[in-house]
């Protein structure tokens, strides 16, 4: 499997096209498509048991727009938390990466779903185990299906099902 960025191929961040791996999880594929917007990477990422402070030293911002042409979207990811881990599991994410006061965490149950600009804020997922975990991450290019998207996964009910 090549987890390589597009721009590793000379491409821009953009226009995501499905491998075979599709086939494997179509529910998962559903799931983007049905979203309605440009999708650039999918994929299932494994998260280890870590310790806080091994966690923290990955804390890191990813690089989505380095050749995405002028006037187009910019890229962000979404996370979906497919597993119900034991352990107290959160998404942390820091303005600052060497100072905790700009942190936030949040907390990680199934069917969590986030939409972060991970090129803006650092972050890190710390998973304290004992097994891994599961999540699905999704880079999309913003535009107004996005935010359409967004606005209607936004209902109240969703907003308390996810405090």
């Amino acid at each position: 499997m090549d987890c390589r960025g597009f721009w590793d191929h000379g491409k821009a961040d953009k226009d995501g096209i499905w491998t075979t791996d599709r086939t494997l999880a179509p529910s998962l594929a559903s799931y983007v498509e049905n979203v309605g917007c440009n999708f650039v990477r999918v994929r299932v990422i494994k998260l280890n048991s870590s310790d806080e402070e091994a966690a923290l030293r990955q804390l890191h911002k990813d690089d989505n727009n380095r050749l995405n042409p002028d006037g187009t979207g910019w890229v962000v990811r979404s996370w979906l938390e497919l597993d119900n881990a034991p352990g107290e599991s959160a998404f942390i994410l820091r303005e600052d990466k060497d100072d905790p006061a700009t942190e936030t965490r949040i907390p990680l149950h199934p069917g969590m779903q986030l939409v972060i600009d991970t090129e803006r804020l650092y972050h890190v997922v710390w998973h304290p185990g004992p097994r891994p975990r599961y999540a699905l991450i999704t880079s999309w290019e913003s535009d107004d299906v996005l935010d359409s998207w967004i606005t209607a996964e936004l209902t109240p009910e969703r907003k308390l099902a996810s405090i």
